[in-house]
């Protein structure tokens, strides 16, 4: 009878996390929800893997996961003999995997790519879904890292200028992460919660009562709950509020 709370990107920030978890009174009677992501470009990736493992929490797979595990599995293909060596990962993420413990990559393991909540009529994904195609043949890296639709319909991770939940028709209505925004994104049957809290933005919650159904549009946003970064953790001139602040 407890509450579903969703969090968008956490990307290592266990401050904001934490904070967040004390905005909205989460208890153990409530259900947490991570929409991918929680790892690197951050200050403290095992501590928010620690709040994870210690709520209980369903952790839906991220592009920052799948890295880190697909690097993982060569690696330990490669010992057997049974593949190639596999490329070197980037200083960020090499420093999470030299730091994370077999509790860490199990959890990590045990990822869904989605995860639905029919009691509120929602689906959990990392990034989003192609409009227009079937879930059940949704591309892998598809559900991952799609942020746009290009001129023939196919799924972009970059470039492109309709994103991908301003065609998309439910049900269920998706709630994702992945494009990091400066506002939430409050499409007609998608929730965007990727407001860029390592770049200095905000960490967002989507917070749903028992059996709440997800209102369409704009009215999602009296669902969200903020808490601002204490500081911008990564970033450069393409990041999003770089962004903001140019055309502003």
């Amino acid at each position: 009878m407890g509450r579903t709370i969703i969090v968008g990107d956490v990307h290592g920030c266990r401050a904001e996390l934490d904070a967040l978890l004390d905005r909205v009174a989460f208890s153990m009677g409530d259900r947490l929800v991570f929409v991918g992501d929680l790892v690197a470009r951050g200050p403290d990736s095992l501590g928010v893997l620690d709040i994870a493992r210690r709520t209980g929490a369903v952790i839906v797979r991220g592009n920052h996961e799948e890295k880190l595990l697909r690097w993982r599995a060569k690696k330990q293909s490669h010992a057997k003999g049974l593949g190639p060596r596999p490329d070197p990962l980037g200083r960020v993420h090499a420093k999470v995997a030299r730091a994370m413990r077999p509790v860490d990559w199990a959890l990590l393991a045990s990822s869904p790519l989605y995860f639905d909540l029919p009691e509120h009529g929602a689906r959990v994904v990392h990034a989003g879904v192609l409009p227009g195609v079937p879930f059940e043949e949704s591309k892998r890296q598809t559900l991952m890292r799609i942020r746009a639709v290009g001129a023939r319909g196919e799924w972009l991770e970059k470039g492109g200028r309709v994103l991908w939940g301003e065609l998309y028709e439910g049900p269920p209505h998706v709630v994702f992460g992945h494009n990091a925004m400066p506002e939430p994104q409050l499409h007609p049957w998608a929730t965007g919660i990727d407001t860029a809290c390592v770049y200095g933005g905000r960490l967002t919650a989507m917070v749903l009562h028992h059996r709440e159904p997800i209102p369409r549009g704009r009215e999602a946003r009296k669902l969200l709950v903020s808490e601002r970064a204490r500081r911008a953790y990564w970033g450069d001139k393409g990041s999003p509020l770089e962004k903001q602040k140019r055309v502003a």
